[in-house]
């Protein structure tokens, strides 16, 4: 029940599309452009630099506040923490890319990712964010920074669960790499397109010019 409710919470959660209300709020419908999706990249494309890091805050912060809460609610369970946090960020995802009063089109969920990331291991956070600034740099591409994090969260997750960390048991490991390969995989799923554009060479490089609104003021 526990991780039906961290799961539910999670997705009402993802359900405050940042990009979409901050449009909104200066007469843009950001779906309407670029990418179409109402991620932090999209709106950096589409909105500007403030747009973008304005974006990305509000929801990384969706994920990283109510994983925050699940570590009160259940300090008394420290086994389970990690797995209810997990389950939340899931939540927290789907709630993002499926927003249903938006007709399920929303983000890509890599800003919530972070958040479930900067959750489960300030190392881990250290890690991702520095390997996202590195192939960005170099490639210019921020859907393959996304994916690489998304699997840096996996292989993580993996290694450190069998080693025992994070006072996991056996049966609880499983289920902890579980729904770190759903998270990864609904990654590597949403950004389906951009995979066979980089295959391809056609991805859009960040800085490059899109279809763009009116920056907001």
């Amino acid at each position: 029940m526990e991780r039906i409710i961290c799961l539910a919470a999670g997705y009402l959660c993802g359900l405050f599309q940042t990009g979409y209300i901050y449009g909104r709020l200066h007469g843009i419908d950001i779906r309407k452009y670029g990418s179409g999706n109402s991620g932090s990249t999209n709106a950096l494309r589409v909105m500007g630099k403030k747009a973008g890091l304005f974006v990305f805050l509000g929801d990384f912060l969706k994920t990283a506040i109510p994983c925050f809460l699940v570590r009160l609610l259940f300090k008394d369970q420290p086994e389970l923490i990690y797995v209810y946090m997990l389950y939340t960020g899931l939540g927290v995802v789907l709630g993002h890319n499926f927003p249903f009063y938006l007709g399920f089109q929303g983000g890509k969920g890599i800003a919530a990712t972070a958040g479930i990331i900067f959750s489960v291991d300030w190392r881990l956070t250290a890690i991702c964010l520095a390997c996202f600034i590195l192939i960005v740099a170099v490639t210019r591409y921020v859907s393959l920074g996304s994916l690489v994090v998304s699997s840096i969260l996996l292989v993580w997750n993996i290694v450190m669960g069998l080693h025992g960390a994070y006072g996991l048991t056996a049966g609880e490991v499983r289920e902890f790499t579980a729904v770190t390969c759903v998270i990864t995989a609904m990654a590597f799923w949403r950004h389906r397109a951009n995979i066979g554009r980089l295959l391809k060479g056609t991805e859009n490089k960040v800085g490059a010019k899109k279809e763009s609104a009116p920056k907001p003021q």
